[in-house]
Formats: C-alpha cells, sequence, structure tokens
C-alpha cells in the first residue's frame, strides 16, 4: 500500500502519525536556529505549507508538561533529516512552552465577529496549556491566575485580551523557568479581510496592540514566527519592531522550505508510478522562483498528484483557485484603465512587466498607483519573477505569470468579468445589423466591444467563441445554441427564433493569424458553413429564413462576412 497523500492535512502529528507522505521540511528548524532570528516573519502565497511548517515547529518545540507526551513528540521527527543535524539541534527539542495561534478564523462580516473569533483562537490557546497552570498556580499571583483562567474561559474584556500573548509568555516563565516561542499564523488574514469589508482601521489597530505586547516589549520570548501573505508595517502593525526579520520570496534563505523544489516533486511522482506526467505537472504548477530556488506550488501538486494515482492520464485543473480569495483579480480587471488593460494582456500574452520593488505592501495601496497592483499581486503569487536587476538606487523585477494554473485564474476571471459586462450592454444595434444582412455594422459594433474588453490570445478561440456567444444570448427574441462544447462538428453558433417562422442564423467563427488575414479568414469561414452543410440542421428542424455569417478575429480586430 502507497502511503495516503495529505491532502489538506496541516497538523504535522495528524501527518506523521497517520502515514501521509511527508516531504521532509525539517531542515527549516536547523535554518531557523543558526540564523538567531528573534521575531521572523516569512511572507509566501497561500497554501505554500506555512500552517504545516509552523506545527512542526510547535510539536518539535513544545514542552507540553507532560513527560510521554514530549517524549511522542520526539518520536514524530525519527527518520527525518533534523535529527541527522546534530546534537546543538536535537537538544532544543521540548524545551520550551509554545503558543501557536492561527488568525484564520478572523475572516468574518464585521469587525465584532472577527475579534470574536480572534478571542476564541486565543481562549483556545490558554486552555491547552491550563494543566501547567493548574500544577503551578501557586508560582503566579492571584491576579495572574485570575487573568489567566478569564482569557481560557473567554470571559476576558477586550483590554486584556489585546495584552494575552505578553501574559501568557510570563506566565508560562514564572512555571517553566524557560522563554516562550510564540507561532501565528496566516496574521495578514484578518486585514485582508476586514479592508475589503470595511473595518480595515479597527482591525489594524487590534492586532498592532497584541502584536506589541507580544513581541516588542515581551522579556519572556524565545522567539517568534509569523507567517502572511504580505509585510504590512506602514500601518505600525510592528512599530518600533527593530529586531523584526522579514523573510520575503525575495529572500534566498529559507528558499527551499516552502512549496516543492523539483526534486521533491519528482521523487513523488516516481513514488506514486506516475512520472510520466512530470511534463504536465512542470507546465502548470511550477514557475515559481524564491530567492534563486525554483518552486512548485505545493497545494496543487499533491492535488493533481491524488488525482494521477486514480487515472495516470487525469486531466490537470486550476486547484489553487479555490483555496483562497481571488478578489484582487476581480478588482484588478474591474478598475483596470486603457493602460492597465494593455499591461494585463502582455501578461497574458506570455510578456513580462518590469516594476520596482515595494516590499511594504498595503491594501489601501493597492490602487495609488500600478507598481504596488503588481507588487501585490507577486507578493501573493499570482505573478512570479523572471530575474531582478538592480537599477540605479532601487531593485527592479521583470515579472511574468508564472504557470497555466494561474493563467487560467486570471483568463476565466476575465471571461467572467465580461459576461457581466455583457449583461448590462444593449445590443438592439446587432441583432438589428445581423436581421438586415448588415456586415459592416455588425464588424464596427463588435470591434468597438472588443477594444474595451481584456483579450487573450494563447487560448483566443475559447475567448473569441464566449465573447461572441455572451452577447449573442443577451436577446430575449432568440435562442443561442453553441455548437463548440458538444464538439459535434457542426458550426460554432447558431441563433433561432423559438417560432420556426422566425429567423436563424448560423455562424462560423476563425482566429487569424495576422490583421492582413482577417478578410480572407472570414470568406473562408463562410465558405465551410456552405460546404460542410451546417444549414441541415436548422432546415431539419424546419426553419425557412436561414442567414449565414463567417466571423475572423485577430487581436482587437475582427471582420464579418454574410451569405444571405
Amino acid at each position: 500500500m502507497k502511503k495516503a497523500l495529505p491532502v489538506g492535512v496541516e497538523n504535522f502529528e495528524d501527518m506523521v502519525k497517520s502515514g501521509y507522505y511527508y516531504v521532509d521540511k525539517t531542515m527549516f528548524i536547523k535554518e531557523l536556529l543558526d540564523l538567531k532570528g528573534k521575531v521572523n516573519l516569512f511572507t509566501r502565497p497561500r497554501r505554500f505549507g506555512k500552517t504545516l511548517n509552523l506545527s512542526m515547529l510547535r510539536y518539535f518545540f513544545e514542552d507540553s508538561g507532560d513527560m510521554e507526551k514530549n517524549h511522542q513528540n520526539k518520536e514524530l521527527f525519527q527518520g527525518m533529516k533534523i535529527m541527522d543535524a546534530g546534537e546543538s539541534y536535537t537538544s532544543r527539542m521540548g524545551k520550551y512552552p509554545v503558543l501557536n495561534l492561527t488568525l484564520k478564523s478572523a475572516k468574518q462580516e464585521n469587525f465584532e465577529s472577527a475579534c470574536y473569533e480572534l478571542q476564541a483562537e486565543i481562549a483556545s490557546e490558554f486552555d491547552r496549556h491550563r494543566n501547567i497552570i493548574e500544577q503551578e498556580k501557586e508560582r503566579l499571583t492571584p491576579k495572574e491566575y485570575e487573568q489567566y483562567l478569564s482569557i481560557a474561559d473567554e470571559q476576558a474584556d477586550e483590554r486584556l485580551v489585546r495584552g494575552s500573548l505578553k501574559l501568557f509568555s510570563k506566565c508560562m516563565y514564572k512555571i517553566t523557568g524557560r522563554n516562550t516561542v510564540i507561532l501565528i499564523d496566516e496574521y495578514d488574514v484578518p486585514l485582508e479581510n476586514a479592508y475589503f469589508r470595511g473595518f480595515y482601521e479597527k482591525m489594524a489597530a487590534f492586532i498592532r496592540s497584541l502584536f506589541e505586547s507580544a513581541l516588542k516589549t515581551n522579556d519572556y520570548l524565545q522567539f517568534a514566527v509569523i507567517t502572511g501573505c504580505l509585510r504590512i508595517s506602514k500601518e505600525s502593525i510592528f512599530t518600533g519592531l527593530n529586531h523584526l526579520n522579514i523573510i520575503s520570496v525575495l529572500d534566498k534563505k529559507y528558499s527551499e522550505h516552502f512549496g516543492f523544489i523539483e526534486t521533491e516533486v519528482i521523487q513523488m511522482m516516481s513514488y506514486y508510478g506516475v512520472e510520466s506526467r512530470f511534463s504536465m505537472m512542470k507546465e502548470w504548477y511550477d514557475g515559481y522562483l524564491f530567492g534563486n530556488t525554483e518552486v512548485y506550488n505545493p497545494w496543487s501538486v499533491i492535488k493533481f498528484l491524488y488525482d494521477l494515482y486514480s487515472d495516470v492520464n487525469a486531466f490537470p485543473r486550476p486547484y489553487w483557485v479555490n483555496t483562497s480569495s481571488n478578489d484582487i483579480i476581480k478588482d484588478l480587471i474591474i478598475r483596470a484603465d486603457r493602460e492597465r488593460k494593455g499591461q494585463i494582456e502582455t501578461l497574458l500574452d506570455g510578456g513580462t512587466l518590469d516594476i520596482q520593488v515595494h516590499e511594504e505592501v498595503t491594501y489601501a495601496d493597492m490602487h495609488r498607483n500600478s507598481e504596488s497592483l503588481w507588487n501585490f499581486l507577486y507578493f501573493t503569487g499570482y505573478l512570479t519573477k523572471e530575474r531582478e536587476y538592480f537599477k540605479g538606487k532601487y531593485i527592479f523585477l521583470k515579472l511574468c505569470i508564472p504557470n497555466v494554473e494561474v493563467m487560467t485564474i486570471y483568463e476565466n476571471t476575465i471571461m467572467n468579468w465580461m459576461k457581466e459586462i455583457i449583461k448590462k450592454e444593449d445590443f438592439h444595434d446587432l441583432y438589428l445589423a445581423m436581421e438586415e444582412g448588415d456586415a459592416r455594422r455588425m464588424t464596427d459594433i463588435l470591434n468597438g466591444q472588443l477594444f474595451r474588453t481584456i483579450s487573450f490570445y494563447d487560448n483566443a478561440e475559447n475567448f473569441y467563441h464566449g465573447f461572441l456567444t455572451g452577447i449573442l444570448s443577451q436577446s430575449e427574441n432568440y435562442l443561442v445554441k453553441s455548437n463548440r462544447e458538444s464538439g459535434n462538428g457542426r458550426s460554432d453558433i447558431v441563433v433561432k427564433s423559438p417560432s420556426l417562422r422566425g429567423r436563424s442564423f448560423v455562424l462560423e467563427l476563425k482566429v487569424s493569424d495576422s490583421i492582413d488575414e482577417l478578410e480572407a479568414d472570414a470568406k473562408k469561414a463562410l465558405r465551410q458553413i456552405y460546404d460542410k452543410k451546417y444549414m441541415e440542421e436548422l432546415l431539419g428542424e424546419g426553419y425557412q429564413r436561414i442567414d449565414c455569417y463567417g466571423v475572423s478575429f485577430f487581436r482587437k480586430d475582427c471582420e464579418v462576412r454574410f451569405g444571405g
């Protein structure tokens, strides 16, 4: 029996004990100890292993207060790379109180609900250590003991919760004599959610005070590891935190600990006997460059392997699209002016953009200038660097779309946006021109609409087919049938009146290789309708009035030919 693939498994103990396939990232521990960072902020895209890595740190460093449990935690690491790193590292196992906090649950509709969820998460961690407090409560002052229990029982007021992480560290030091390791996962989720829902300032103030007590004025802190997608400091989330060590996707340090490197992907595929599909895996899910390290999207690799293990011929899919909000892409497209639309089209056509690096990206800055927006997309995984270079006094990046998976996210978002735009348009003039056989008027109307869209050309046939079908489907007087999806060798689009006495139309589409071929291709499309007798279906149904159109496209231009 092969090991099960860890789809959605983010707890290290569950990963090991349940026998899931684990890509050994334990040398992350060695690098963390070697570099001796006091407060470490790791910014990586969603679903790149941040939660699992923090869980691993917890089980390695935590003294649970129970000797048997500590021994079980050590057993989890048997056979892993960190155990061969030397006694100076393994001697740190099970030595510290650990507070492991996730802020994911704060993705709520309003500040009150988000704040409640954060307090509940903190309470859960306090409750997890309750046995240590109860066994040694005489080491604490009555006030400290009372405050600890009020937080654990979710009875504390907001003021006390804001200082809770420092209180935890102090209580643990008084009992164990050791400083606390603080692990905070997805710290920017509450901020992203609050920005889009309109209570950003309140949430920023809450997170700021929580972090200040835990990370800035905490004498009982051993070290802290924080994860998120973005470095957010202009809002003073990390005010005065001079010992903050920020490790972004630009850094060469820690570059292979989040995501899978190619040798790990090849090893996994070989283990499951699906290495024949490696080229497809690479095309769809590779393409990220962290520091100088080539990285695959780990979530998508595991999901594709899961499908391949059942069927080696399974098709790849954009698994990552369903793991987090794509609001930023929707917002990018909706707000795009002519210049930005051109930049998006450059990226969709496989090109690159040159931008100056701004690591301190904020949600409020996203739409103030294009560079902030492209930086935002880069740090959240929707773009990757092809290379970086130094110009004047600044670092610049040459950015591109990482892989086919992310390309499909852009394309699908654009198609959905285009459908929404089309629904709001009145295409009465187009239908009238089609009924009157006015191919020139149809050409002008479609060209005007194309000019306003964001087009992609790597999958141009689907784009233009969706574009034209969406427009024609707005009529209340006609039914539109798309034959492309059925693959039955018939015409691309059939438009017909519900009444057999009404009008009907057959449209065939071509995508030209150059602007000079537009007219010839429109004529070819029209001729194909007659050569392959695409009208037969409508004639068989009983329609008497059938008009035919050949339509060709090249980028923002189209040509329509009428056949009568």
